[in-house]
């Protein structure tokens, strides 16, 4: 049986030797599951323990946001149909105050729910049924990357215009003086952009940097994505200082001060 999955955050990942086979943990991450399907959450719950993971478990909506306010987790995988909350609300809710990454699990595996959690600021998702080695392979990526910055960044100091910070080593935004509550995939589109000034990056390039590979739907993500940011960001949305459009190619960061 398949079972489907997850995202994640973290410290510092290391390997031990386990006879010949090298076996590869991440110490102390605690992922919450929030599903309400037992036997989904049966496997993916031994399956993380098995691999030295701490979990939590949440069987609707409203218990998700009391146990993560509780206890925060490095990483939510959380079901989008739920008891008492659906995962959009659950997934808002929490992007007010934390940008700990959220993978979404959605059944429909339709690319307008999958646009509709990015919407909600979610970094990822993956579609049921769905393969456990799948989800652990992408909860591991997620939490190597967000203990170092990405290696397509190619400044690591901060990057400074005008009153906006954007920091790759502390993976974080601050807009005049205050941190901005990005999450985890927009600050990482952000930094990606802002290493790079005036190289414009198409949809396609950027799912293949933001999403290492791992997506293949539709690249309206990005749009979603670039729009989130510039509400955050932007003075005026309408008429962006920071991440401009060029038309039929993609977008691109810009440091001219005009």
């Amino acid at each position: 049986m398949s079972y489907n999955c997850i995202s994640s955050r973290g410290r510092s990942a290391y390997g031990a030797l386990n006879g010949s086979r090298k076996v590869f943990f991440l110490a102390n991450r605690r992922i919450l599951i929030v599903d309400d399907e037992p036997l989904i959450v049966k496997g993916l719950k031994f399956s993380l323990e098995s691999d030295g993971y701490e979990t939590d478990v949440a069987v609707d909506g409203e218990e998700a946001i009391s146990k993560f306010f509780a206890a925060p987790s490095d990483l939510i995988l959380l079901d989008i149909m739920l008891p008492k909350m659906d995962g959009f609300t659950v997934c808002q809710t929490i992007r007010e105050s934390s940008n700990v990454p959220i993978i979404m699990l959605t059944a429909k595996g339709e690319d307008i729910d999958k646009i509709l959690g990015l919407e909600y600021g979610a970094d990822d998702y993956i579609p049921k049924p769905f393969n456990i080695l799948e989800v652990k392979a992408r909860i591991k990526a997620i939490l190597r990357r967000a203990g170092s910055s990405p290696i397509y960044v190619n400044n690591r100091s901060d990057i400074v215009v005008r009153d906006l910070v954007v920091s790759p080593d502390r993976h974080s935004v601050t807009l005049r003086g205050e941190e901005q509550k990005l999450s985890y995939k927009e600050v990482e589109l952000l930094i990606l952009l802002a290493s790079n000034p005036g190289k414009i990056f198409s949809r396609q390039a950027i799912l293949q940097q933001i999403w290492a590979n791992d997506y293949n739907g539709d690249d309206r993500c990005v749009d979603v994505l670039i729009k989130r940011i510039r509400e955050k960001i932007e003075t005026d949305t309408a008429h962006p200082f920071y991440i401009l459009t060029k038309w039929g190619v993609g977008y691109y960061f810009t440091d001219q001060i005009g």
